[in-house]
């Protein structure tokens, strides 16, 4: 095929070039993404490797921990249901999080992966002791040095339903729409006499 060929047909198929070069932008970014995740997962899977000895030491009648590292775009080394180490922004800082019903926690974040396995450590003893506490009896949650949930203090009782001044304005607009509808009944029905001549 000659050149002018081939330079014609290109001509012709503008929208074929420009989905190729797409799909080669799309297929160069997720290698790049891939490698991103891949390098994440390893940095956890070091971590992981350092809490090795704490993960065996758990008593196995002890189920509340899960140990895994989850895939997906954001790998994340899952320590109990509500808590997890997963990498910041930028890739080389380790988050050690807990959920809580007031929101996510930061418990531990360095760059440091022992100070991370530290942390985690001291956190698994705690949820022990505490489940330990519990299964004795005892409904007091061991000391910790992570952040609580504030406890609310309880509301003071209260002498009267809540309900009752809505009552009391519901039942206050029903008397006066009543007094204003017998009122207007009452004009409608003495202009009605006039006009047929009863009262003058």
């Amino acid at each position: 095929m000659s050149d002018d060929r081939v330079t014609a047909l290109k001509q012709a198929h503008p929208l074929a070039d420009a989905i190729r070069d797409v799909k080669n932008a799309n297929a160069d970014r997720t290698d790049v993404v891939v490698d991103l995740r891949d390098a994440h997962r390893m940095r956890l899977e070091l971590l992981a490797a350092e809490l090795e000895p704490v993960f065996a030491d758990v008593p196995k009648d002890i189920d509340n921990f899960d140990f895994a590292i989850s895939s997906g775009l954001q790998p994340r080394l899952w320590i109990d249901a509500v808590s997890h180490v997963g990498l910041g922004r930028d890739r080389r800082t380790f988050r050690f999080v807990r959920d809580t019903r007031i929101g996510r926690v930061v418990l531990a974040e360095s760059t440091d992966a022992k100070r991370i396995a530290d942390q985690v450590t001291r956190y698994i003893a705690e949820r022990i002791v505490e489940r330990q506490q519990m299964m004795e009896g005892g409904a007091e949650p061991a000391l910790t040095g992570f952040a609580r949930e504030p406890v609310a203090d309880a509301a003071p009782p209260l002498r009267h339903s809540p309900a009752l001044p809505g009552i009391m304005a519901g039942f206050g607009l029903l008397v006066a729409g009543a007094v204003i509808g017998i009122g207007v009944m009452a004009v409608l029905y003495w202009l009605r006499l006039a006009a047929i001549g009863v009262i003058p």
